[in-house]
């Protein structure tokens, strides 16, 4: 991972970029790369979603990589590390949805 952002951080200063990498923007992108993921899916059933076409599966990838991108920069950005953070919400997660209580239901933790 901090290989990742180091080559991030130089990809953003060789182009002078930082001075549109403000955390705001960067959610922002964020939010729209995440949007060009469900564009292709848009239309699919569900079935269809799960057998996407080479093609597809190639320009979703593409997205897939744009968001990383994005998602290690903001957290760059704020100092956050975004492996520890993940980790720290999955121990949440299992507060909010525990297994014997959720196994095979998609509700909200506060309708538990």
């Amino acid at each position: 991972m901090e290989d990742l952002i180091i080559k991030l951080r130089e990809f953003a200063e060789e182009r002078d970029w930082n001075q549109f990498h403000s955390p705001k923007n960067l959610a922002m992108a964020l939010s729209v790369e995440v949007a060009e993921i469900v564009e292709h899916f848009q239309w699919l059933t569900e079935e269809q979603s799960c057998k996407i076409s080479s093609e597809m599966l190639v320009r979703i990838k593409d997205e897939i990589g744009d968001v990383l991108i994005y998602l290690i920069r903001l957290a760059d950005k704020l100092g956050i590390d975004p492996i520890k953070a993940a980790a720290e919400k999955i121990e949440k997660n299992k507060s909010k949805y525990p297994a014997n209580l959720v196994r095979g239901k998609s509700k909200k933790y506060s309708e538990y």
